[in-house]
């Protein structure tokens, strides 16, 4: 994924917000609730958010072995890439 990422965090403990191309396998349940939620034709921020919340957990905060707390939006992107 390319895309522009938004954080939510004490002032100063992170980068500034910016794009950053990112390669990351999600973690099976945030698959799972992709799916779902597209099947339910939730909307496209919806979607947004949990893949936010998956990059999150695995990319920035490291399956939660740092940055803990760390909240992550997607503000713009650019480009993503899916392999099942």
């Amino acid at each position: 994924m390319r895309a522009s990422f938004g954080y939510d965090a004490a002032a100063g403990t992170i980068d500034e917000a910016g794009i950053r191309d990112v390669i990351q396998a999600l973690p099976p349940v945030c698959a799972e609730r992709l799916f779902a939620a597209r099947e339910r034709g939730d909307t496209e921020a919806r979607l947004q958010r949990i893949a936010a919340e998956g990059l999150a957990e695995m990319y920035f905060r490291a399956n939660d072995t740092r940055a803990h707390g760390l909240k992550v939006r997607l503000t713009d992107i650019q480009h993503t890439g899916i392999e099942l």
